[in-house]
């Protein structure tokens, strides 16, 4: 046969070999599985499918914030940290690749002496070996490439888990914003109630020493001033600590933030878009992190599977021999070597299959927690939209409650100055307001985060400028199709 022929015939056997290999593969394929869920929310308004793009951190219309937010998501270590797990997955593909390729490496050895191979000599003499070696572990069960497939997976789930990270440091930077802006109106509340209430106190002692009114005003009075007065440092500990807070989530060292807002000039968001669909929870990066570690688990299976079958292996040389001396072996002719082997476990009592069995035992519960993720998916949806609804409400009764409040303090003030009614009735409308006051500022953040946490829940919206690109390319070409 001439050369020719061989040649043609050695790529003809190394395709046919090749495609045996690839067409082996032991364990399961990955099946994207989808638990049972409504196909719209409890509490949304209509069953219509409206996909609502949910750039939600621009909602608030609060260049203070968008700022902050920017900051985080450059500088957050949890952000940093979760961008380096991504590039090590990303390595950690290539890493796990190369196992189905042959190895190359180069062998030397050196023998000289007046004895060799328990052969004494006459004089002196040497062998040396030198050459290119090759070893081969032929994937005929497709064990690395079910390898292969799980680090894709946790590539891919190491990137949704960086998106997750990033969805919940907004929210969190937002959170702890609104929070702030929230402490810091108690704050002015307080002072400003400290600075009526020293007034009201000056013209009693004043009424008391010319016998107007009796020395239990004073007394009350003083009271009064002295709760106002110690909510002053409570609500400055509580700026303090909030600011450091959200300095820690922009990456920052503990100190002041710069907030050019205050909370009763934040205007609220837009109602809720109506309609939107169960479908949409599919971009959730939770959701989509925990079905790719499932889709790694179970092709690890087949990891397990194949070790429970003989290695093949291939080794081979190609270099120079010689003996006597070193330069004939540099420029003498090439030698080779080949060599095949197996390995393949007999008799380890049931380890192999024990593994394997472990393994879908794993991927198992990995399925169970991925549908759990689904489900409190939903569960966090549904509270949120019923949050945003009832916080709504709740709102404005606080608001009638404050302005009702704080027209009595008025009115009271007046009737105890016109002798009409005792001093305890000025207290207590006094009192009244100054917490409808404080209750108001708490309700007004709380109905600002109810919508942090929908937009959270429904998994955060774009949060970069190549997914918002990439998202309205999709609604155009389904436009398109339609």
């Amino acid at each position: 046969m001439t050369n020719r022929y061989r040649h043609i015939s050695f790529v003809v056997v190394m395709a046919t070999l090749m495609a045996v290999i690839n067409s082996c593969k032991v364990g399961p394929n990955f099946e994207k599985s989808t638990p049972p869920t409504p196909t719209v929310y409890r509490y949304d308004s209509l069953d219509t499918d409206t996909v609502v793009n949910l750039q939600w951190w621009e909602i608030f219309n609060n260049s203070d914030l968008d700022t902050l937010i920017k900051i985080g998501l450059l500088e957050n270590k949890d952000v940093l940290t979760a961008a380096s797990k991504v590039e090590q997955a990303r390595i950690n593909v290539g890493f796990t690749k190369v196992d189905f390729y042959p190895s190359f490496g180069i062998s030397a050895s050196a023998n000289v002496g007046n004895v060799i191979g328990n052969q004494p000599l006459s004089n002196n003499s040497g062998v040396y070996i030198g050459g290119l070696t090759m070893n081969w572990e032929i994937d005929f069960w497709g064990k690395f490439r079910r390898a292969t497939e799980a680090a894709r997976a946790n590539y891919t789930a190491t990137e949704y888990g960086r998106r997750a990270i990033q969805i919940a440091l907004i929210a969190e930077i937002t959170d702890t914003y609104f929070l702030l802006l929230d402490y810091k109106l108690r704050l002015e509340i307080s002072r400003k109630t400290v600075n009526t209430r020293q007034i009201g106190l000056t013209i009693i002692e004043a009424r008391f020493e010319k016998g107007i009114v009796p020395a239990i005003d004073v007394n009350q009075a003083k009271i009064q001033l002295n709760i106002a007065k110690a909510s002053i440092p409570f609500y400055r500990r509580q700026v303090a600590f909030t600011e450091n807070a959200l300095s820690i989530l922009l990456g920052r060292n503990p100190g002041p933030v710069i907030q050019t807002t205050t909370l009763l000039d934040q205007a609220h968001p837009d109602p809720i878009p109506a309609g939107i669909p169960s479908t949409i929870l599919e971009r959730r990066p939770d959701i989509i992190q925990a079905e790719n570690r499932l889709h790694a688990e179970t092709a690890n299976i087949g990891v397990a599977e194949a070790m429970r079958f003989p290695a093949i292996s291939l080794t081979g040389l190609i270099g120079g021999v010689g003996s006597q001396q070193l330069g004939a072996a540099i420029t003498g002719g090439l030698g080779w070597s080949a060599s095949a082997g197996l390995i393949s476990p007999l008799l380890n009592w049931g380890k192999n299959k024990k593994r394997a069995e472990i393994q879908r035992q794993v991927a198992l519960q990995t399925a169970y927690a991925y549908e759990n993720t689904v489900i409190n998916a939903f569960r966090e949806v549904e509270n949120a939209l019923i949050t945003i609804t009832t916080q709504g409400e709740e709102l404005a009764a606080r608001e009638a409650q404050m302005n009702a409040a704080v027209n009595a303090r008025e009115l009271s003030q007046k009737r105890y100055d016109g002798g009409v009614t005792s001093y305890l009735e000025v207290l207590e409308s006094d009192r009244s307001a100054f917490d409808a006051e404080i209750e108001y500022s708490q309700v007004r953040q709380l109905y600002l985060n109810s919508y942090i946490q929908l937009y959270k829940a429904l998994g955060g919206g774009w949060i970069s400028a190549d997914e918002e690109q990439a998202a309205a390319d999709a609604a155009a070409a389904a436009a398109t199709e339609q």
